[in-house]
Order: structure tokens, then sequence, then C-alpha cells
């Protein structure tokens, strides 16, 4: 079994920073403009969801931050806070260091910055494929069948040796 961290690109501690003040004051900022106007209208009802909605979005994308890759012999594992996603090895065709490879990519449902960049995006290179990284400079392309996953650890040229596999799709 062998561990790669998932260390923060300079954009990552930028993004979840400021994502989380934003969101804070926020709330904060809501809560203070309807304290005044409690049970004047129908949005000041609203005002304690409203003033909460915005920690709930923050404390909802902590636990899919990544933490640590994990390669084990019939898996490799993307370790968060409160879960594993589990990517089984038989089904690994290919892996590639590229750092552009997530240049130009769109998101299309998931995480662009708070705490990671999860979920499903799309490139003109790869097409869909899901993101598990925390600093595109890192970049690791994996090919599975049916599936294209991007991952980022800490030293991406002994993730892929580790692997053992080409490096390109057949």
């Amino acid at each position: 079994m062998q561990r790669f961290n998932a260390p923060w690109s300079t954009s990552l501690k930028v993004i979840s920073a400021l994502g989380a003040v934003a969101l804070i004051g926020s709330s904060v900022a809501v809560a203070l403009a309807t304290r005044s106007t409690q049970g004047q209208s129908r949005l000041a009802d609203l005002a304690p969801l409203l003033a909460l909605l915005p920690i709930l979005i923050l404390g909802g994308s902590a636990p899919f931050a990544v933490l640590v890759y994990t390669i084990t012999a019939d898996a490799i594992e993307i370790r968060r806070p409160l879960h594993t996603t589990r990517l089984p090895r038989a089904e690994l065709r290919a892996a590639r260091v590229d750092p552009q490879a997530t240049r130009g990519s769109i998101r299309l449902l998931g995480n662009g910055g708070l705490f990671s960049f999860t979920g499903l995006f799309r490139s003109a290179t790869l097409g869909n494929y899901r993101a598990y990284f925390t600093d595109p400079h890192r970049a690791v392309v994996l090919w599975f069948f049916g599936r294209t996953v991007v991952i980022s650890p800490e030293d991406p040229e002994a993730f892929v040796a580790e692997l053992g596999v080409p490096d390109r799709v057949a």
C-alpha cells in the first residue's frame, strides 16, 4: 500500500479562503440586515434560513475535500474527511502525468474550488471526466474502462510508476 498526499495549489487555497470569507460574511450580513425587520414581512420570516444557507454550503463542501490517494493491491482510493472513493485497479487501462490535463475544462456538475476540484468536468482533450484533484499542475489522468479520472498526488511521477500501467490508452 502506497500513500500520496493531496497538496493544495495556491489557487485552491485562495479560492477556498475567499469562498469561506464570502459565505460567512454573507450569512452574517443577511442575519444583521433582517434582524430589525423580524415579523414585518414574509422575507423576514425566511431570514434564519437565508442566513444559514451560506454556512450549509460551506459545511456541505468540506466533506468532499480530497486528502490522500492510496494505491492498494486492488484499488486506487481517494480519501476524504467522511468517506473514501474506490477506483478498481482491474479496470485501469492507462495512467499519465499531464500538468495541462485540466486546462480549458468546464465544470458540468460539482465543486470548482471550495476545498477541492471534484465532480464531472469536460475538456476538448479528455472529453467528460471525473475530477478528484487539489492541484491541477500535478494532474494524473487515469483511463478506466468507460471513464476518465483526474487526480493530483504530491508526486505524480512516483504515483504513475507505482501503478505500473501504460501511459497511453490502447
